[in-house]
């Protein structure tokens, strides 16, 4: 574990040779990220540092989807490129992530070569196994979405997602057999072989399949979209940007070596406006190539800003940048995951941003460390010695169900079990009155608070990572080499504690 921690020798990872892929969506990269964005990447950072505290290989991917018309007529209204908008807008992502102490394994861009030369591929293997075909296609077409949507789609005649009247759309095109995959989709969907969560939004995705699905088109004429990856079979096309964008999740694992370790996905995290996609086209797209399908996809909610979506028109955009300036990247962290439950639909506002601040991390957490140091510093002056565990403490952590509910992917509800043991040890020291104890009891009392506090830091370290390395750096613990088998009580080993100054300074 760590130089201050007792080892165990012949320890082993607790699920050594499992390996955890996960993704995010690759984001459209026409504007900045927002916190819609950020709470996706967030909740898969935590995922895999959860992960990797169980011993297991990781591999987290994240990018940027970067072809399209909807780009296209972007960067011409703005003078320039695609290629240099789309530079412009990635490095904004790229900084955005490092930021919000956001540790993925590859950004993948579906402008790198790699990437296109494996598109290519891929559309030729379907193209020669017969499942694209020359044809037409009509439908309404939202260029907001870049997808083709059904007169059921529209509310009073227009995109719901961007209030917008879509075009309606007949051209020659290459079609993909999407139809002849339905019967496949939903008996998987319903074994729960392709998993989908939550359960509403499975539940969903088996009704729209249910009223029919319909070929789709993959291409468009290259005199309408330029900046698309050409067909391989007609240079008078492009590649429709879901396919193009689909394969990011396989180029992106880099290598074969990669594919083979870490394939299929075991979560693939979305928001629900392009969960439709995610369900019916990309598994196809495997079937149709005999590629494993993921384990599981997981949608959650779409983010109001005090009540109200998400607009440019509406003014309420708001930088997780900014935020993170304003409050702390950790407590941003923080307030996405413990204020909103995983899966459902959630609000933000920088008053609630606030108040979870103050009242749960600088008064609960921040509070509790400040006293267990203070009391080591004037009681024993500094220097913690290895003593028996107070069990009254110690049987107040629910590590089980912690773990339970990081597996079930409530990662809202683990969050929240660990802090109701964070409380329970701010209550053990008023409780115990450990101002006033002296002799062994004090000994017992503050050996158990400390343990507890590298045990917090550990099952913090995927949600707060910098906070929890402060606290681990009190006690010199090395959270590097942490495993979720050291939240065991009575591992760490004498010490002198170090000052790391206040964890959460109050805002007003």
């Amino acid at each position: 574990m760590a130089s201050k921690t007792k080892q165990k020798s012949g320890r082993t990872a607790e699920k050594a040779g499992k390996k955890f892929y996960v993704t995010t969506p690759i984001y459209y990269a026409n504007a900045e990220p927002h916190v819609g964005s950020a709470y996706t990447t967030i909740a898969a950072d935590i995922l895999t540092r959860w992960h990797k505290l169980l011993g297991e290989d990781i591999f987290f991917l994240t990018g940027t989807d970067e072809h399209g018309i909807k780009i296209q007529r972007t960067a011409e209204s703005q003078g320039t490129n695609p290629k240099q908008f789309v530079d412009k807008t990635v490095n904004k992502f790229k900084e955005t992530w490092k930021i919000l102490n956001i540790s993925y394994n590859n950004f993948l861009r579906t402008t790198q070569p790699e990437h296109e030369k494996e598109v290519k591929n891929v559309l030729q293997k379907l193209y020669d196994k017969k499942f694209i075909f020359k044809g037409y296609y009509e439908a309404y077409y939202c260029v907001g979405c870049e997808q083709y949507l059904t007169q059921s789609d529209l509310v009073e005649g227009k995109c719901p997602l961007h209030q917008k009247e879509p075009e309606i759309k007949k051209e020659e095109a290459y079609l993909f057999k999407l139809s002849a995959f339905q019967p496949k989709l939903l008996d998987l969907i319903k074994q729960g072989k392709y998993c989908i969560l939550p359960i509403k939004r499975r539940n969903e995705v088996i009704s729209f399949i249910e009223q029919g699905l319909q070929d789709i088109s993959i291409s468009r004429k290259k005199s309408e979209v330029y900046w698309g990856i050409g067909l391989p079979f007609d240079k008078d096309h492009t590649t429709f940007v879901w396919v193009d964008a689909f394969w990011n999740y396989i180029t992106g694992l880099d290598d074969k070596k990669n594919f083979k370790k870490f394939w299929p996905p075991d979560v693939q995290l979305m928001a629900n406006d392009i969960l439709r996609v995610h369900a019916t086209i990309w598994p196809a797209l495997l079937l149709a190539l005999g590629i494993a399908l993921p384990k599981k996809l997981f949608v959650h909610g779409y983010f109001t800003i005090n009540g109200q979506k998400i607009s440019k028109s509406l003014g309420n955009v708001i930088s997780p940048v900014y935020l993170a300036g304003e409050y702390g990247v950790d407590a941003l962290r923080y307030f996405f995951v413990r204020g909103i439950p995983f899966g459902s639909d959630g609000d933000f506002s920088e008053d609630a941003l606030k108040e979870r601040y103050n009242s749960e991390l600088a008064d609960n957490l921040g509070n509790l460390v400040s006293r267990v140091v203070g009391l080591i510093e004037k009681k024993l002056g500094g220097k913690i010695c290895r003593a028996k565990i107070d069990e009254i403490l110690s049987k107040k952590l629910k590590l089980d169900e912690i773990k339970k509910k990081m597996e079930n992917l409530e990662i809202d509800r683990a969050l929240a079990l660990i802090f109701e043991f964070v409380n329970a040890c701010n209550l053990y020291v008023q409780g115990k009155k450990a101002w006033l104890l002296q002799g062994k009891e004090l000994e017992q009392v503050l050996y158990t608070l400390a343990d507890s506090l590298r045990i917090i830091s550990i099952l913090l370290y995927s949600f707060i990572p910098a906070s929890a390395e402060k606290i681990a750096f009190v006690l010199g613990v090395d959270l590097t080499k942490a495993r979720l088998e050291d939240c065991r009580f009575g591992l760490l080993e004498d010490c002198k504690v170090k000052n790391a100054g206040v964890l959460f300074p109050k805002r007003d």
